[in-house]
């Protein structure tokens, strides 16, 4: 059996390690455009911000460890066509330019994301940088350590790390964002609960714009020198990331006649099968089944790229697996501040139909007398009618993320508020109040519920 694998970073490094195990005589082939292979990418922040000096720590697998399992790596070589009635794709060296066709028995797409470059006048001067891969990284890390102010476009995920790796190197910072809130994709209260927790630890090393949007960048040939907003701000910056998010690529898909999603990515059933015969799809290219409300969502992350890669070998290789889809769940971190999620948005349920409730509480995450205790801002939102948690939001400097990490079981289990309150969580001082934060809020959302009446 032939299998081809377009694209080498989680899903496609994944697919083709699996596909190697299941199938010890296949020949299996992986084309990518990337000059790395079976990277994190979520960890390039990091190594921008100085947790560690030696990039290849970010390389999970080489070229030359797949070889040796027989797995064979073409590094620089673009998916131009894919043509599914030959089985064949075309490929381009991009060192070359040669282009030719292989053959396959079985197609798996993981070619992944790309950043959006917003239209911004003069977006194309040097030491405008995004994010994506490794050259990224190594590129802007060399420009940080010789810079004194730098420019993040856009508050989400990574413009949040990156505001972190910034300061942390000892550069000022201006983070533009053109929505009022940074972090929109949590509930309006508590993305400016974050704005505020922020500005509230500044002490003048950055500044958060937001409701602004870059209208130009200023500059010679030797790079950006200066951003200027729509409402007429003007100021002098080294470099400028773009961290205006990322769209999935499916241009060559969408070309063969592989049907799209409702997101705009690559739609796939629970055996990440496109709608042509022996042709998978994973990764970031691919939407997921929401599972709270069984709706379809977009979310580019390594965890869930790496779960479809292996559905998609496993498939594949003639085997049975399905990925029954995402909870949402998703965290980070700026200057010690965690900032987690999972499930709906009330704003979310209500455009799905629900009808919402929610409750939130600022709790310790410790008990009070331990060193290091630190407060939580928890949002547990469920639906009025059945009880159902539909999801929730952690914001703050102590443990968010494992309250989280609760929450999206519970809501994997379909539990509702009541059954959750009777959770028998841990307890002991240096981790937890004796009622834990979430249990808190469980117990007062369960009085808003109809079932509960008090």
């Amino acid at each position: 059996m032939k299998i081809l694998i377009l694209g080498g970073v989680a899903a496609g490094a994944k697919a083709a390690a699996k596909a190697r195990r299941i199938l010890p005589d296949a020949t299996i082939d992986l084309y990518t455009d990337d000059t790395h292979i079976s990277y994190s990418a979520c960890g390039l922040p990091y190594y921008i911000e100085g947790n560690f000096e030696d990039y290849r720590q970010l390389l999970v697998r080489s070229p030359e460890d797949f070889e040796k399992k027989g797995v064979h790596i073409h590094l620089k070589n673009r998916a131009a066509k894919i043509i599914p009635e030959a089985k064949q794709v075309l490929i381009q060296d991009l060192e070359t330019q040669r282009a030719f066709l292989v053959d396959y028995d079985k197609l798996i797409i993981a070619i992944g994301a790309r950043p959006v470059i917003p239209k911004i006048k003069n977006v194309n001067l040097p030491n405008i940088f995004t994010l994506r891969k490794i050259e990224d990284g190594i590129a802007l890390k060399e420009k940080v350590l010789k810079s004194k102010h730098g420019t993040i476009i856009g508050g989400g995920y990574i413009g949040m790390e990156l505001l972190e790796a910034l300061v942390k190197q000892n550069l000022k910072v201006t983070l533009v964002e053109y929505a009022p809130n940074i972090m929109t994709m949590f509930d309006d209260d508590m993305s400016k609960l974050i704005l505020e927790q922020l500005n509230s630890i500044n002490d003048g090393r950055f500044e958060i714009l937001t409701s602004e949007l870059v209208t130009e960048f200023s500059g010679d040939i030797n790079g950006v020198n200066a951003v200027r907003t729509g409402t007429g701000k003007e100021f002098s910056t080294d470099f400028v990331i773009l961290c205006a998010g990322v769209t999935p690529n499916v241009e060559i898909a969408k070309d063969a006649g592989i049907e799209l999603g409702l997101t705009g990515a690559i739609k796939v059933n629970e055996k990440m099968e496109t709608n042509i015969q022996d042709i998978y799809a994973c990764g970031d290219c691919v939407e997921e089944n929401l599972v709270v409300s069984n709706t379809k969502i977009w979310m580019p992350l390594g965890s869930n790229a790496n779960k479809e890669g292996r559905t998609a070998a496993i498939n594949a290789c003639g085997g049975e697996d399905k990925f029954p889809g995402v909870l949402g769940s998703a965290v980070t971190r700026c200057l010690n501040l965690t900032m987690s999620m999972t499930g709906l948005t009330e704003k979310k349920a209500a455009s799905l139909g629900y009808n919402p409730v929610s409750v939130t509480v600022t709790k310790n995450d410790k008990v009070g007398y331990m060193p290091n205790v630190n407060n939580i801002t928890l949002k547990l939102i469920a639906d009025y009618e059945t009880g159902k948690i539909l999801g929730a939001q952690a914001v703050g400097a102590g443990d968010a993320d494992k309250r989280i990490n609760s929450l999206a079981a519970a809501l994997l289990a379909g539990m509702s508020v009541e059954e959750f309150y009777n959770n028998d969580l841990t307890y002991a001082p240096p981790f937890s109040p004796t009622i834990d934060p979430l249990l808190n809020a469980a117990q007062l959302l369960s009085g808003k519920v109809r079932q509960k009446e008090y």
